[in-house]
């Protein structure tokens, strides 16, 4: 099937304009949801009642070894290989062009054996510089949480708990630096493993290996405590451990994910807004739902209460999230629904009376109330992006443009001639291969641009086709032209997908990366946005969260907004 079905045509609430909602502000204030991939996984994982053991755990008490978390489901087994390293204080950096780290880790298709892991500690501990095999699915690395590790490591030698506030406040024991999957460094590429049910939804394979890495840290906390002190130590308590996620750090390499695979995007925005239209089309809101919305919003303000940055954009947002929540809470205990479309007024609402971030946590609230209704539509966010790539030359001039006018009319009304509208260039550094923004009138970098500025080009574009006639083909002035043929292909692509593309200056002096990456973060699961600049973010994913031996007598998706008083 070429694109997904959501049956959107018998709703009675349209879906969200395109317009609207994939403008940089917006995307920049997404929320997880129940469409988030990390729960989408935890979902399967419970409901095929995955098992999950700890085979290999060759660590000594300086935290240098090997452990092995072997995943066991209907049909297929993963493991993860993780590599523990004794890294000096100094050489730790979340950089892109650090050398070394914490912990390396492999996520291996099946079962390992000795020869695998002897084949992996020659190349995993180096990442970029080593190699992996078809077999591999992912190559990861982590360091140590500065604060929080070592803290809890003395702590439980001791036999005492960590610091419940200082968890409260970092929320991980280690941060990975790079989760890479699809192909990279020898891996196996995606195409391979897209039949597997198990990973049908989006970069199931790459959160699979969070999730292990989480426990992986945990464990070598409570074994060093246990080295230190062997009559004293103790483990993590159950409350305190589900508090422990995985961090992130994440910089602009994520960025242009999102404007190279609008095919893919386009799926996640429409599957989130497909169950946003279904949830405000329902005649009338159910008792359950009700209950459960009152619920979830009470934690998602207590969830923000706690949530912390030191980036003053951040720090803005976060305070009127705080009130946005305080009226919804006092809207919803009301109990003022109304008996025709409510959930349609609540949204309506929202738009009245919060800001974007208010809006955006309460449709992932309304998400998360209706799983029932929205579930399915887990199935429907992955593409096969080759059917994206063929123009139409057949097109007609006077076609294109129709619909280049369409889709960019965002992009016709910038003043292209001002440097402000031009400031930045998106390129790639030699050094490490990663993407960079510079600025265009201060860097010798212009030549080494990436088409990245989707709006510039199609208005370049669209002055260049006013000199054509409109009877001609498209393939004919893509002959003239070739610049434009990526332009004219996402074109195309967006005439068919709504929200493949986003409606703004990716390119301008205002422009912040971290918009972007808060989107993409966020259909992954990662809460806590915690920016550190304007084109790097730390998250935490997996927060709250039940381990392993929970999977079947904790709800897999009653974790979301892990707030003390919510946790066992």
């Amino acid at each position: 099937m070429p694109y997904p079905v959501h049956n959107i045509t018998k709703l009675k609430v349209p879906l969200r304009a395109p317009e609207k909602v994939m403008r940089l502000e917006r995307l920049g204030a997404s929320f997880q949801s129940r469409l988030s991939f990390i729960r989408i996984l935890m979902r399967r994982m419970q409901s095929e009642n995955w098992r999950i053991d700890r085979p290999k755990f060759n660590i000594d008490k300086n935290g240098v070894g090997v452990a092995v978390y072997r995943v066991s489901g209907p049909d297929r087994t993963y493991s993860l290989v993780a590599f523990a390293h004794d890294l000096p204080d100094d050489q730790r950096s979340d950089r892109v062009i650090a050398a070394a780290w914490d912990a390396t880790f492999a996520l291996v298709d099946g079962d390992v054996d000795a020869a695998d892991i002897r084949r992996l500690a020659s190349n995993v501990p180096k990442q970029e510089a080593g190699r992996v095999s078809s077999k591999e699915l992912t190559l990861s690395r982590a360091n140590r949480s500065i604060r929080l590790f070592e803290h809890t490591v003395q702590k439980l030698a001791s036999g005492k708990q960590p610091n419940a506030d200082l968890i409260e406040q970092s929320g991980y024991l280690m941060r990975t630096t790079a989760v890479y999957g699809s192909g990279k460094f020898g891996a196996a590429d995606h195409s391979t493993i897209a039949d597997r049910p198990e990973f049908a939804a989006p970069f199931q394979a790459e959160m699979l290996t969070v999730y292990l890495i989480r426990a992986f840290s945990i464990d070598l906390v409570e074994h060093l405590a246990a080295c230190r002190a062997p009559d004293t130590a103790t483990r993590i308590a159950s409350n305190l451990r589900r508090r422990l996620g995985i961090g992130n750090s994440t910089g602009l390499g994520m960025a242009p994910f999102v404007m190279n695979h609008p095919m893919l995007i386009n799926n996640w925005i429409m599957a989130r807004e497909t169950a946003l239209a279904r949830i405000r089309s329902l005649p009338e809101a159910a008792p359950k739902a009700t209950a459960r919305l009152r619920t979830l919003a009470i934690q998602a303000a207590a969830n923000a209460h706690s949530w912390t940055s030191e980036h003053p954009i951040q720090r803005a947002k976060i305070a009127r999230l705080r009130k946005d929540l305080e009226l919804l809470n006092k809207h919803l205990a009301q109990n003022c629904l109304p008996t025709h479309l409510p959930w349609n007024e609540v949204y309506r609402w929202t738009e009245e009376h919060l800001s974007i971030e208010g809006q955006e946590q309460t449709v992932a609230l309304l998400i998360d109330a209706h799983g029932a209704l929205t579930d399915d539509l887990a199935l429907t966010m992955s593409a096969d992006e080759g059917l994206g790539r063929v123009i139409d030359g057949t097109m007609t001039i006077s076609a294109i443009k129709r619909l280049l006018t369409e889709v960019y009319t965002f992009a016709l009304t910038i003043d292209w001639a001002d440097q402000e509208a031009m400031d930045r260039v998106w390129y790639v550094s030699a050094e490490k291969l990663e993407p960079r923004l510079g600025q265009r009138f201060e860097e010798d970098i212009e030549a080494f641009e990436e088409p990245l500025a989707p709006a510039r080009d199609a208005a370049k574009m669209h002055e260049d086709l006013q000199q054509w006639p409109d009877n001609q083909t498209l393939a004919a002035f893509l002959l003239e032209h070739p610049e434009h043929r990526h332009i004219a292909r996402r074109v195309q692509l967006n005439s068919r997908l709504p929200y493949a593309e986003i409606r703004d200056n990716t390119i301008g002096k205002a422009v912040l990366p971290i918009d972007i990456l808060r989107c993409k973060l966020a259909f992954f699961g990662a809460a806590r946005f915690d920016p550190r600049s304007d084109r790097w973010v730390r998250i935490n994913m997996f927060q709250g969260a039940p381990f392993f031996n929970e999977l079947q007598s904790a709800l897999a998706d009653d974790w979301m907004y892990p707030t003390q008083s919510a946790l066992p």
